[in-house]
């Protein structure tokens, strides 16, 4: 697929020259592609009360209030209605359709550290989400059907008020595309795009994560809380008298001052806290354990002769400052790290890799935990 996915470019061509630079179209990005999953598979993923979905309609004739949203569980009655434009944006589908996750992986070429999720989007004649912009660079991949998009490199981004989507208030296209199945966009951060169906059609959307400096400075004060030991206790023997007692003296102040002053972090701190960040699992994901797992002997047998593959919610990232897995640090032999290094890289080991015991130990908890399965 990677000589099409980028129209003959190579990963390395497409990262200098478009990568969060300007907006790439590809025709038949991959061949023949019409989707992973099947409008009525989609449906009942839509409904499932455990998959993230949204529900967007277009109302043409309520001005004011032209855009309704419904988040899910959805429900088929809903996803029959024909009067109006509408959409279903079904989230995560890579964490439930193998085929979603192997679509996901053909964008190795990004780091796995930035890769967040495969979205799927159905619509009817019309529908869409309204023209908007992402902070985050996706790739807008066809599915059936057909989608006009619509792009524009524009500065005002400001938005519809009340509106419970953000819609762009002002939107002047300069560009204007009709993609067919198999097609896909790349759009950079900010780019302004509006996307219309053209009759009953899927778009498969690869979104990266762009946490902003603020999601990033609370989440490491968090991780930091929890890691920091300062030493000593307030303590004021010398209190001199004050006229106002309701007064946080300058010598309280100078004293917490230097208390805090204590608080300290290192790169490696950063790395490590990056790890855990970017492997923890979303709120909404849980894992499954096997209903009968094999015992530790036979499993050990079936992974010399099947090896094994990563489950579709399990992160496994590696830095300076170690290995990852779904928001947990490891501590590997440093003979296994360039086994688990090609494990986080291609997210399997085929039958007969090396192992040790130690790692093998770990991957029968993993599997016991659903972390990890043996391939079929």
């Amino acid at each position: 697929m990677m000589t099409t996915l980028l129209g003959g470019m190579s990963p390395r061509q497409f990262l200098e020259e478009y990568w969060q630079k300007k907006p790439l179209l590809v025709r038949q990005a991959v061949p023949g592609f019409t989707g992973v999953v099947s409008r009525d598979e989609l449906f009942d993923l839509a409904c499932d009360p455990d998959v993230e979905s949204r529900y967007i309609r277009y109302q043409a004739d309520t001005p004011g209030s032209s855009w309704t949203l419904e988040r899910g569980p959805q429900t088929r009655g809903r996803l029959r209605g024909k009067r109006q434009p509408w959409t279903v944006l079904v989230q995560g589908l890579n964490l439930w359709v193998p085929a979603g996750d192997a679509l996901l992986h053909q964008f190795d070429f990004i780091p796995q550290a930035r890769l967040d999720d495969l979205m799927v989007s159905y619509a009817v004649d019309g529908g869409g989400v309204g023209p908007h912009f992402d902070n985050y660079d996706v790739f807008l991949l066809q599915g059936i059907g057909q989608r006009r998009w619509q792009i524009a490199d524009q500065t005002d981004r400001s938005l519809v008020e009340d509106a419970p989507l953000r819609i762009l208030k002002h939107f002047t296209p300069t560009h204007d595309w009709v993609l067919e199945p198999g097609d896909m966009l790349y759009l950079p951060p900010h780019w302004a795009h509006n996307g219309i169906a053209i009759g009953e059609c899927t778009t498969y959307s690869i979104g990266f994560r762009s946490p902003t400096a603020q999601e990033l400075g609370v989440s490491f004060l968090e991780w930091l809380q929890e890691r920091i030991q300062l030493e000593g206790m307030y303590a004021d023997p010398e209190l001199a008298l004050q006229d106002n007692s309701a007064e946080i003296g300058p010598a309280m102040i100078d004293q917490v001052e230097r208390m805090l002053a204590g608080i300290r972090w290192t790169r490696r701190d950063i790395a490590a806290f990056l790890g855990t960040y970017l492997t923890e699992p979303k709120a909404h994901v849980f894992f499954e354990s096997p209903e009968a797992p094999l015992t530790q002997k036979a499993f050990t047998r079936a992974l010399g002769n099947k090896g094994c593959t990563l489950d579709a919610r399990t992160l496994l990232l590696w830095s300076e400052a170690g290995f990852h897995l779904n928001g947990e640090p490891l501590c590997p032999d440093e003979a296994d790290i360039p086994t688990l290094s090609a494990l986080a890289h291609q997210r399997r080991l085929d039958a007969n890799a090396v192992l040790s015991p130690a790692l093998v130990e770990q991957f029968y908890q993993w599997y016991e935990d659903g972390f990890i399965h043996l391939q079929e």
